[in-house]
Parts: structure tokens; sequence; C-alpha cells
């Protein structure tokens, strides 16, 4: 599909990000006795793996620009749900790990995140979701 201009309603881009947004909303509304803001719901859902990652692997995970993941990683810190340690394979990196509490509040993101994708999914034929992973992957490839 190309085209010079594409409307607003038509824009695969736009609807992926009103469609972000929504969810966004709604997974902060559903979490809301968590006490996280949506950025600091992000970084523990993609550290729920148990796998530390650099302060830059996290950034590219979750989107952030390093003085946001800072405040973000600060704030996290703070409440006890991450810790920050020199990596050991490189002494100028910072290894961002969970804690128990953030353990436990990742399993509750994980949980909220696979309801909602569940109940959104839900009925829908294989073969779209597939193809809207096919989409994903495309963009995902076209932003690397």
């Amino acid at each position: 599909m190309k085209s010079e201009f594409v409307s607003p309603d038509r824009s695969v881009l736009l609807t992926l990000q009103r469609a972000t947004h929504a969810t966004v909303h709604l997974i902060a509304a559903e979490l809301v006795d968590l006490d996280l803001t949506a950025s600091e719901i992000n970084a523990l859902a993609n550290l729920a793996d148990g796998r530390g990652r650099t302060v830059s692997q996290l950034g590219a995970a979750i989107g952030a620009r390093p003085t946001t993941l800072t405040s973000v990683l600060d704030r996290l810190e703070r409440r006890g749900h991450i810790t920050r340690s020199t990596h050991a394979g490189d002494r100028r990196s910072v290894l961002i790990e969970l804690t128990d509490s953030g353990r436990a509040a990742a399993v509750v993101i994980g949980r909220a995140l696979a309801d909602l994708e569940n109940r959104a999914l839900n009925g829908l034929p294989g073969e779209a979701i597939t193809g809207f992973y096919k989409v994903l992957d495309a963009l995902i490839r076209e932003g690397t």
C-alpha cells in the first residue's frame, strides 16, 4: 500500500498510537492500587522475565530517553522494586534487576496485560492476529 497521503482514519501508525494510548490508560487504571506511573509499569513489565537489563537495553525496550528512564528508575528504586548494580562484564554499565517486591508487582502487571490482551483478541480469527504481528514486525524492522 503506497500513498502520498494517508487519511488519519486509515493510518496504521495513527491507529496504533491511539491503541497504545488507550491501553496504557486502561492498564494504569486497572493497576491503580500499585501506585505506579505508566512508565514504571512499562519498565517492570519489561523486566518481568527475571533477566537483568542494562540501562541502555531497558531504555531501548521501553522506548524511553535516558533522562526519562533515570527518573523512572529512581522512583522504582526508592520504592524497593529494583536494584542497580555494576554490570559484571562492563563496570561502566549499570545492571537493573527486580527485587522481590518488583517481581510481585511484575506478576500483577503481567496478569493485567494478559487479561486485557485476552479480552481484546477474544473472538478474532488466528489469521487476523498473525497478520497483526506481521505488521508490527514490519514496523519494528523499519525503526531499527
